[in-house]
């Protein structure tokens, strides 16, 4: 097979972005502490090119004998890969510069980390797909210890590290598994030979779920994520609850439909169990919560249930679903972490959402929109949430899950109670005393999210149309 720079054309995003690493670890390196700023603009700007090149690019390509496909769900889930790691980073400068934990190593970390989800979205085989996972994970646990004096930060990169090597086991296992039972690595090869689903093959399937599992933190292998999310900076809390999840939930819904679609009735009763258990646990764990990252865990637990409501259906509508819910789900997210980042006074930063009292008055502009947020997250109409969690119900209930969208509106319900407590310490506790006035880059992300949420309902055929053809893609 001959490559010639040309024939490399639909990975381009990812050989920038790969330049664009070793190039400022260079330059890190050489430049020492003073070259933080000037690494920390060009990350930004790497990714807002990988973003052009990835919207520019061809919508039908594959490269390497079919380990990278490049297609319209590949393109759908790098843009919101790529906002979710470019707004991170960009809401992370000054905070990580105010807590004294800024260092150049930090936004090459991001960038590798972002250069393994876009391999994994686009793998089109299983050792494309554990090469992108790695190249993800390994970054992330490293900059779940960014700070290095603090024993909660050191801590949460440990626990990430070793429950993560173990899934990447449990990961590998089944993937030789299924090898071992279908003759191949290749999604569509798999899909040929498992028409007649074998007991090997099957468990080669549990324990390949499994490691994608722990990726989104999805019950029964969500146990890292409370205590991660708690250890880590915040600004890393924020990385880890939107960009991977977005990458890790499409490579999910691409394994399940390209190389499984011959065996759904299988992997079916895996998903609907995973997807209870997890929004569950999200609406019932984060009941008793104080801290304001350790709540947004649980509540990522949940949502991660609520978008495999989609996948679970197994069909390109519920796909639609999977697709239009990680969208929505981001949005907020950076949203919600927008404010988390501005809760900081002159004595340093606070973590527990009861400090948010009396915001009503102190800020009432910031706590209109973190009220829209929490309302979004709770579903509550005509709000986002409430649409994305409509999409996948429907989606649930037209291939016959009754129970499984049943299920899924009653933990919405408990759900809604621990995001509407903070809407009422908002607006109806006595005030506290006022933060600091929030950084512009943080003012940005809240407006733009929070003006999505509320205003999405008017107008929603966009994003609708360009999930529909990017599911298209899978059948």
């Amino acid at each position: 097979m001959t490559l010639t720079l040309a024939a490399l054309g639909p990975a381009l995003p990812e050989l920038l972005l790969a330049a664009a690493a070793i190039g400022l670890l260079m330059l890190g390196a050489f430049g020492g502490p003073k070259s933080t700023d000037t690494v920390n603009g060009l990350a930004l700007a790497a990714l807002f090119a990988a973003l052009v090149l990835v919207l520019l690019g061809p919508s039908n390509a594959t490269l390497f004998n079919g380990a990278f496909q490049v297609d319209e769900f590949a393109r759908f889930m790098k843009v919101l890969a790529l906002l979710g790691a470019g707004g991170t980073l960009a809401m992370s400068v000054d905070w990580l510069k105010a807590e004294k934990q800024a260092r150049f190593e930090y936004a090459i970390l991001v960038l590798l980390s972002t250069l393994g989800m876009m391999m994994l979205i686009s793998a089109g085989d299983l050792i494309a797909l554990y090469m992108g996972l790695e190249l993800m994970s390994l970054a992330l646990y490293v900059i779940a210890a960014n700070n290095r004096d603090s024993v909660r930060s050191t801590e949460a990169g440990l626990k990430y590290f070793v429950l993560g090597a173990l899934s990447s086991g449990m990961f590998l296992y089944g993937a030789s598994l299924i090898y071992g039972f279908t003759g191949s690595v290749n999604f569509a090869q798999i899909a040929e030979a498992a028409r007649e689903p074998s007991l090997g093959l099957i468990f080669g399937i549990v324990f390949t779920f499994a490691g994608l599992c722990f990726k989104v933190s999805a019950v029964p292998f969500h146990m890292w994520t409370p205590d991660v999310y708690e250890g880590a900076p915040a600004p890393v809390t924020a990385f880890f609850a939107s960009a991977p999840k977005v990458a890790a939930m499409a490579v999910f819904v691409r394994f399940a439909m390209e190389a499984l679609p011959n065996v759904t009735h299988q992997w079916q009763q895996i998903i609907v169990f995973v997807s209870i258990a997890s929004m569950a646990l999200g609406s019932f764990g984060a009941i008793g919560q104080r801290n304001f990252k350790r709540l947004m865990a649980y509540s990522s637990i949940g949502h991660m249930g609520f978008a495999l409501v989609g996948l679970a259906a197994g069909t390109e509508q519920g796909v639609e679903g999977v697709l239009v819910y990680m969208s929505i789900y981001l949005a907020m997210t950076l949203g919600a972490f927008a404010c988390i980042l501005s809760m900081r006074r002159k004595d340093g930063i606070v973590e527990n959402y009861e400090e948010l009292a009396g915001l009503a008055h102190t800020n009432p502009v910031k706590a209109f929109m973190l009220a829209v947020l929490m309302f979004s997250l709770a579903g509550i109409p005509p709000l986002a949430g409430f649409l994305a969690k409509y999409y996948v119900f429907l989606a649930a209930i037209e291939a016959g899950l009754y129970a499984l969208a049943v299920i899924g509106v009653l933990t919405s319900v408990v759900g809604a109670f621990y995001y509407l407590r903070i809407v009422k310490i908002m607006y109806f506790d006595e005030p506290a005393a006022a933060f600091e006035p929030m950084p512009s880059e943080l003012r940005a992300v809240l407006a733009v999210s929070g003006l999505f949420t509320l205003l999405f309902f008017v107008y929603p055929a966009p994003l609708i149309a360009a999930a529909g053809v990017a599911a298209r893609a899978l059948f």
